[in-house]
């Protein structure tokens, strides 16, 4: 099957980018693509319409080559819920929580996916574009590997390798990566792409010579740095705001935080200004605080507590701002929160910050749903639209909930406060419906000027992105690559 793989010598070095923009590309070329992650490990994930969880780098990934997203994108995604262990997702759906060794253990189950979900998209589509993850030189993860080499051994594709030069030493990035691969692993590296590049390509031209010389592999290209690009992260979360509104809106960056996505039209919404608070940082005044998911709500509620931001929350309400919870944002905002079963850790409960009058229990299905609904703001249901998607293990029970957040598809979700100054919702994409962010935005205290849309957004960083390459690539060769 016409396969290619991005490879990068370095976690973050591009290859998520890259392959959108290779689909958007190809897309745009008339052909028929797909990508494909064989091993992932991030927190921030997306439901298919196939019923299951890949992640959210996938799912963009997917719209860039104008496709469904399927599970078999993504078939192995790993979700850390503590420093040595993760949920593994398998095909769409958990089959519990693995630690690092055992997980080394399982592999072979896990290989047995992965080219069970690469058969089925050879069947469905003329070519894959397959990531990598991290990079292919990490000796102590070569035994068993699906996620690099070991999968372009089996598969017999070629592989690009792409290096991150913002941070410097590029070409020791390349030729080291290189050099700790086997003989046949180097013959299938084909070329080599340089990314992040500010300045004039003229003064990097001498080091690009040697490279050619010393590795006998073509640069493919050299990408520009490319300011304000933004698109949907596959799992860091943005140091920085990217807009300067007068509107101020903070989240906690929780150790366990997963689908900050969400956030993304609230950081690029020209009116507001979005800052995520870190560790030991001041909690600075604003109109409105959210809370994100949590993939560990327990020990992220725990944290929160250690930070002051129990405090800081009651005082903000105090003084008539409002609080968004979405998804762990709501079981942390209830009285308690229990995991009899030890779904994210030991069997144990934890006191919520009783701002609402529900309590949530974790349970072993999960809830992957995408779905439609209405706003529940005011007296009533409200005709105001969006749509989402579920991704939890927990059951809320309480009387908060006679007084919903949302309606999904005629079924009451969430809850609002008696005073109005908190909306909780396990709803995840709640902002990337326009009017729903416009109406929420209004709530919160902002008078809405501008109309903001992150789904025209995303069309626009890909076609964007799209134009880089088919300006700073040598496109032909990659595509005679694909073929």
């Amino acid at each position: 099957m016409p396969t290619l793989m991005v490879q990068g010598c370095t976690s973050d070095a591009g290859k998520s980018t890259l392959v959108a923009g290779l689909c958007r590309v190809f897309k745009r070329r008339g052909l028929s693509v797909v990508p494909f992650k064989p091993q992932n490990m991030a927190l921030n994930s997306a439901v298919t319409p196939d019923g299951g969880e890949i992640g959210r780098a996938q799912a963009l990934q997917a719209q860039a080559a104008g496709v469904v997203p399927s599970v078999h994108m993504n078939p192995v995604l790993l979700k850390p819920n503590t420093d040595t262990g993760a949920q593994v997702i398998l095909q769409g759906h958990s089959i519990g929580n693995l630690e690092a060794l055992d997980y080394h253990s399982y592999k072979p189950k896990a290989a047995a996916a992965v080219f069970d979900s690469y058969a089925r998209l050879c069947v469905e589509y003329d070519y894959v574009l397959v990531e990598g993850a991290g990079s292919p030189a990490e000796i102590n993860l070569r035994e068993g590997d699906i996620a690099n080499m070991g999968f372009a051994e089996r598969a017999d594709c070629p592989v690009i390798l792409v290096a991150d030069i913002d941070k410097g030493g590029v070409f020791a990035h390349l030729v080291g990566t290189l050099a700790l691969l086997s003989e046949s692993e180097q013959a299938r590296v084909k070329g080599f792409i340089i990314n992040r590049f500010r300045g004039d390509v003229a003064l990097l031209q001498g080091g690009l010579d040697w490279l050619e010389q010393h590795t006998g592999k073509p640069i493919l290209g050299v990408l520009p740095y490319l300011h304000g690009l933004h698109l949907d992260a596959e799992d860091a979360v943005p140091e920085s705001t990217a807009a300067s509104g007068q509107f101020r809106i903070i989240a906690p960056r929780l150790p366990h935080i997963s689908n900050h996505t969400d956030f993304e039209p609230l950081r690029l919404h020209p009116q507001v200004d979005f800052r995520y608070v870190g560790h030991r940082k001041s909690i600075p005044a604003a109109d409105l605080i959210v809370l994100p998911g949590s993939k560990n709500v327990g020990f992220d509620l725990a944290w929160l507590r250690s930070q002051g931001w129990e405090a800081a929350i009651q005082r903000h309400l105090r003084y008539g701002g409002k609080v968004i919870g979405i998804c762990g944002g709501l079981q942390m905002l209830g009285q308690a929160i229990h995991d009899p079963h030890g779904i994210e850790g030991i069997p144990t409960s934890h006191v919520g910050l009783g701002l609402l009058e529900l309590e949530t229990t974790l349970h072993h299905e999960k809830q992957l749903t995408n779905r439609l609904g209405v706003l529940a703001m005011g007296e009533g249901i409200c005709h105001t639209p969006l749509y989402g998607y579920e991704i939890h293990c927990g059951i809320s029970t309480g009387t908060a909930l006679e007084f919903p957040a949302v309606h999904l598809e005629g079924q009451p979700d969430g809850a609002q406060s008696f005073d109005r100054q908190i909306f909780a919702t396990y709803l995840h994409g709640l902002f990337d419906s326009p009017e729903a962010l416009q109406a929420l935005l209004e709530w919160a205290g902002l008078q809405v000027t501008q109309a903001f849309d992150i789904n025209v957004v995303r069309e626009q960083q890909l076609e964007r992105l799209a134009d880089i390459l088919e300006s700073h690539l040598a496109m032909d060769a990659v595509q005679r690559l694909l073929r």
